[in-house]
């Protein structure tokens, strides 16, 4: 089984001067997750090589037992120096995809036509796709083949507006998920801020906020699993 998993390439933290890019737990959870099922993981952003992280994710307040262990195992470091370009991404070469948020997709992956690509394709392949945290956001500009918003009529999550707002960032960046997932006609779903919340319909899967990482990737791999009796 071959999962990849998407990272963004952008470090700006819009006008603020600070930087942004990938939230660590996202990544070094479900990546655990995935490997210790025997999972082909491959690691990618737009601009390939080593993507961004967000220092702030780094602080100790924000480390956990995955992502201590990421950044000790050399395997994992090695793969995350070396993400491959996403233009040359097959997504015909892969069971599913996972993207790790951060605030940095919100400026780069929400635009990227190799991500609504990639996302569209799988989708209509039947394939289970996961998103957490700020990453739902790339599904506003991600259609069906009737060019309607994938979102539409369908059940999801993301980081809510009162977790933005928790992280004084409302002003920052540039919309709001929940905003805009609402104003597709999306059933946005919202737990307790920081709480551990995961949504899945169809092959859709969303989880709310950093907490929810491991619980969207193990809902990703029962999805996978379901997918594989059909």
């Amino acid at each position: 089984m071959k999962i990849l998993m998407v990272l963004t390439s952008h470090d700006q933290l819009g006008d603020t001067g600070k930087k942004t890019g990938f939230w660590l737990e996202e990544l070094a959870a479900p990546y655990f997750i995935f490997r210790e099922a025997g999972v082909d993981i491959t690691l990618a952003s737009p601009k390939g090589g080593q993507p961004p992280l967000d220092p702030k994710s780094n602080e100790p307040a924000f480390q956990t037992q995955d992502t201590r262990r990421f950044e000790s195992d050399a395997t994992a470091t090695r793969s995350l120096a070396s993400t491959v370009k996403l233009g040359d991404i097959d997504q015909a070469d892969y069971d599913s995809v996972f993207f790790p948020g951060g605030h940095g997709p919100l400026w780069d992956l929400t635009n990227d036509q190799d991500v609504h690509a990639l996302l569209e394709g799988m989708l209509a392949a039947n394939k289970p796709v996961a998103l957490v945290c700020h990453a739902p956001g790339i599904l506003i500009r991600v259609k069906t083949p009737d060019c309607e918003p994938v979102a539409k009529g369908r059940s999801v999550t993301g980081f809510t507006n009162s977790e933005e707002a928790a992280v004084q960032l409302v002003d920052v960046v540039p919309y709001l998920l929940e905003d805009e997932l609402r104003s597709q006609g999306a059933n946005f779903l919202a737990a307790v801020d920081f709480g551990v919340h995961v949504v899945q319909d169809g092959q859709l899967i969303t989880g709310q906020n950093p907490p929810s990482s491991r619980a969207t990737a193990r809902a990703l791999l029962d999805a996978l699993a379901r997918r594989g009796e059909t």
